[in-house]
């Protein structure tokens, strides 16, 4: 089974030890792993908030890096037109409507710890796996 995940779930993946085992009895051993490719810069700037915050040092940062460069992924492109068209339907940042036309496109499920995105996305048709 195919499931798009997003930001919020990869990064408690790769650096909070209570949510890695949640998130890994949510994906199966035949799933696929599916996400914009905007991800890459979703992960760029979460680390750098954790910068900000104090939450991280650099070399935890280079360490969940390369966690996540491990994850198998596939990178998909989304459509733009139908992702703005998300976008101002839904009234949110196109980084979220990214997701969920991800989700749509490919009929997989939703893989997020972020509840007002897992709300909209539902609206929107999109299944929700449960953290």
């Amino acid at each position: 089974m195919d499931i798009t995940i997003d930001t919020s779930a990869i990064i408690a993946l790769i650096t909070i030890e209570q949510m890695n085992l949640a998130i890994r009895q949510a994906i199966s051993d035949d799933s696929t792993l599916i996400a914009p490719e905007s991800i890459h810069w979703e992960i760029g700037n979460a680390f750098s908030a954790m910068f900000r915050r104090h939450r991280i040092t650099f070399e935890q940062a280079l360490d969940a890096l390369s966690i996540y460069e491990s994850i198998p992924i596939r990178f998909i492109k989304v459509d733009l037109d139908q992702c703005l068209k998300i976008a101002k339907d839904l009234n949110i940042y196109a980084y979220d409507a990214y997701l969920i036309q991800c989700a749509q496109k490919y009929r997989t499920p939703l893989l997020t710890l972020d509840q007002k995105l897992a709300q909209l996305a539902g609206q929107a048709g999109v299944k929700i796996i449960e953290v």
